[in-house]
């Protein structure tokens, strides 16, 4: 039974994960936090995430900001998609960096939101920074019972 927004927002990111196989199993990533409006995963970069010069590959850095982007944009039970984004490099993720992302609602109008990213190292530093714009479609996450 679902008790109030903060309640539907966690379910809705328990049963997202629970069948993103790109973001679980294959980049090993952990939800956090699912809120209404907000997000925040973490991932350990590893061997294979590195590229040749040895540091996390951005796709690496850039899929854990956009799997934190889709829960924030979808926790409010409505199937949201990406309708845009940008990615700012500002550091290099290390072998052995444990990257939070955290993702916050920057606004939503009708069917479209701003988010904003935040990929920090387990030092606090600021290792990139993400903007998501959303656009609503049909469907839920989880079934609606009236």
């Amino acid at each position: 039974m679902i008790t109030d927004a903060k309640d539907l927002a966690r379910q809705v990111g328990q049963t997202m994960f629970a069948a993103d196989t790109a973001s679980k199993d294959t980049m090993g990533m952990e939800m956090l936090i699912c809120e209404p409006g907000r997000a925040v995963m973490r991932m350990t970069v590893q061997a294979l995430h590195l590229n040749g010069h040895q540091i996390c590959h951005g796709g690496f850095i850039f899929t854990l900001a956009d799997s934190t982007f889709a829960f924030a944009c979808n926790s409010y039970n409505k199937n949201a998609v990406a309708a845009g984004c940008s990615i700012e490099f500002l550091k290099p993720g290390q072998l052995g960096d444990v990257l939070t992302c955290e993702g916050l609602e920057q606004t939503l109008s009708g069917r479209h939101g701003i988010y904003d990213m935040k990929v920090s190292n387990q030092r606090g530093e600021v290792i990139a920074l993400f903007r998501g714009k959303s656009a609503q479609i049909q469907g839920t996450v989880i079934p609606v019972t009236e």
